[in-house]
């Protein structure tokens, strides 16, 4: 039984040496009337308040400046891509300034040209397809009547529709989103004019912006930021220029074709399909095609397939031999890097994405095969995509086709030169006698 002391606890034994054992903590642990809080930890809460505060304040604030954030890389694509024109006239004598609202008067005039004649003609369609309306719905009331023996009447379905209550329910609708579309319409301008003073203040002090960002970096970084720079001039541009030089051989090609169908409308037709089709990656052939291939079918539908074999055919001539050869000095790229990063830009940016997608990409490509270090290639075959002769023969299908050929040669009867026995040292000529004969096998006898 363990000693007890006066208290009544059992008394600490003592060592086998004879030494004290170590003291025990106390029952109160760090609450213990002499603990104290380390000095760090209060200040490393507020400090952590701190960070968590700012990243919530950061995140709101970036939420909230989206939309501005946007319009700048926009407007500073835009910038690039008139830089070039920009600098050939600054260099003959012209200010900068004055350049650049030439520029961007060409394009504001080229703009609104193609969008009031988009405009007439699709009001002149929609004024067409409602005077022919009553011929349409009289040649569909008569194939009904005719095929299921009925006898519809026109002032019959046009009192159905007008009294019904889906028709009620969609002008009110309308009614109601009035104010929504016009909304939208102004939210629209004022985002476009914003483009366009962001671009013209970048496109216009193009030098002061690259002297104030160089001023803040060491002199080894000032030549990398203005190489990056020029890299990026150079591709935007090129991309935008032989877009534009695409589209204009693709609406001429298109305006040739509508004006020998006498497809009415051709010049503005070929002018929306050659745009469409360039500047609206992936999915525009399809969008610019559908129009003509509409406004064909009203003249007759054998026009529309006429218009849609020679779209895919010219869509193929241009994907094979003619963009591969505007494009190839400017923005090459492989097309599947294209198409990734077109799907990674309408991810991030919707169709603003897909748009600067592929000459960003195209800069990023070459900012870094100027700095990543190549190496010579090998004259290795299987670089070429061919295998080497003689290598890796034995595990081929006509190396194991062989040896299964020689294996059932082997295993079959017959006199074959594996079946002969083999010839011993007595056997031969120079070991026998003369006038003796070779061993008779057993079937001699």
């Amino acid at each position: 039984m363990a000693p007890t002391d006066e208290t009544g606890q059992a008394a600490p034994q003592a060592s086998a040496i004879g030494t004290t054992p170590p003291a025990q903590p106390p029952a109160g642990g760090a609450g213990a009337p002499g603990a104290r809080m380390p000095r760090w930890l209060p200040r490393a809460m507020v400090l952590a308040l701190a960070l968590f505060a700012c990243f919530q304040l950061g995140s709101w604030a970036f939420h909230q400046l989206t939309g501005l954030l946007i319009n700048i890389v926009i407007a500073f694509f835009l910038a690039l891509a008139i830089e070039p024109a920009v600098s050939w006239m600054a260099s003959r004598g012209m200010r900068r300034g004055l350049a650049t609202g030439l520029v961007f008067l060409l394009v504001i005039i080229l703009s609104a040209g193609f969008v009031i004649a988009l405009g007439s003609l699709l009001a002149g369609q929609i004024v067409k397809i409602v005077e022919g309306f009553p011929q349409y719905l009289d040649s569909v009331i008569n194939w009904i009547n005719t095929h299921f023996n009925t006898d519809l009447q026109r002032v019959d379905v046009q009192e159905g529709v007008l009294r019904s209550d889906w028709l009620r329910n969609y002008v009110e609708n309308s009614a109601t989103g009035v104010l929504a579309i016009s909304a939208q319409v102004l939210g629209g301008l004022f985002r476009l004019l914003t483009i366009v003073l962001f671009a013209f203040y970048f496109a216009a002090d193009g030098p002061r912006l690259r002297r104030a960002l160089c001023s803040v970096l060491p002199p080894a970084k000032q030549a990398e930021v203005l190489r990056a720079w020029e890299i990026a001039v150079d591709k935007t541009g090129g991309y935008l220029y032989s877009r534009g030089l695409m589209a204009l051989i693709s609406g001429i090609a298109h305006y040739v074709l509508l004006q020998a169908l006498g497809v009415p409308y051709a010049p503005v037709l070929a002018v929306w399909v050659g745009l469409v089709s360039q500047f609206i990656p992936t999915i525009g052939t399809y969008l610019a095609g559908a129009l003509p291939m509409l406004i064909a079918f009203t003249v007759d539908p054998w026009y529309a397939l006429w218009v849609l074999v020679f779209v895919v055919i010219y869509q193929q001539f241009e994907n094979y031999v003619l963009q591969p050869k505007l494009t190839s000095k400017t923005v090459d790229i492989h097309p599947a890097v294209a198409f990734g990063s077109v799907v990674a830009g309408t991810a991030l940016l919707n169709a603003v994405g897909a748009l600067i997608a592929i000459p960003a990409v195209a800069t990023l490509q070459a900012f870094l095969g100027a700095y990543v270090k190549r190496y010579a290639v090998t004259d290795d075959p299987r670089v070429h995509g061919h295998r080497a002769r003689g290598e890796n023969q034995d595990s081929g299908p006509l190396a194991r086709g062989r040896r299964l050929l020689d294996r059932l040669r082997q295993d079959s009867p017959g006199d074959g030169p594996d079946d002969r026995p083999e010839e011993g040292p007595e056997d031969r000529p120079e070991n026998r006698p003369d006038g003796d004969a070779p061993p008779k096998g057993p079937e001699s006898d």
